[in-house]
């Protein structure tokens, strides 16, 4: 009688472990998937850029740091995203969207470059790729943040510590992101360099 009441406590109990284990796969599959729905999005936007900085290469003579920032700040992400790198990704993109930012601050100061179609319709498809990108990161940071929790609760952490699951890491951009912007001073810097280019 004692062996079965074993046998059948031990059935439930790896019934209970199979389930746990099959939950955690899902959960890192998840994490997967909403990382590749943002390698995606990022990799569209990386194949923009270069468009973007040739058009504005013909108008913006003034303003090469600015666009050799954005494709060094490119190459850092591509480079990150290849090798599967999430916090290279989240610094490298840091500085790319600081970039952007720069780029798109500028182009106020260059009438010619407002009024082009082609760089209206860059900007506008790179607009909408940063806002789908945001979405995503969302999510996945909220794929992470459940895998995570999941791996470190009990019962949960004894499976996931003997079949080897890990935690993932999230998606932070860097600081550049987050500062506030000092909008006096860019008007200023704008000021200057239409002085510089009045003949």
């Amino acid at each position: 009688m004692t062996s079965y009441v074993f046998l059948a406590l031990a059935t439930v109990l790896l019934t209970y472990a199979v389930i746990i284990y099959n939950g955690l796969v899902v959960l890192k599959h998840g994490v997967s998937k909403a990382w590749s729905n943002i390698d995606v999005l990022l990799k569209q936007r990386h194949d923009e850029l270069p468009k973007l900085v040739e058009v504005c290469k013909q108008h913006m003579q003034f303003e090469s740091g600015t666009l050799e920032r954005v494709i060094a700040a490119r190459a850092g992400a591509k480079a990150a995203l290849d090798k599967g790198d999430v916090k290279g990704v989240g610094a490298a993109e840091g500085m790319l969207r600081a970039g952007l930012g720069g780029i798109m601050a500028t182009v106020e100061a260059y009438p010619e470059l407002r009024a082009n179609q082609s760089l209206q319709g860059l900007l506008g498809r790179i607009t909408a790729l940063e806002n789908a990108i945001a979405d995503r990161r969302e999510f996945y940071n909220e794929c992470v943040n459940v895998n995570n929790v999941r791996i470190e609760q009990l019962p949960d952490v004894i499976v996931a510590r003997m079949a080897g699951f890990k935690a993932a890491e999230l998606l932070e951009f860097d600081e550049g992101e987050i500062r506030d912007v000092d909008v006096r001073s860019l008007f200023n810097d704008f000021s200057a360099q239409r002085l510089e280019r009045l003949p």
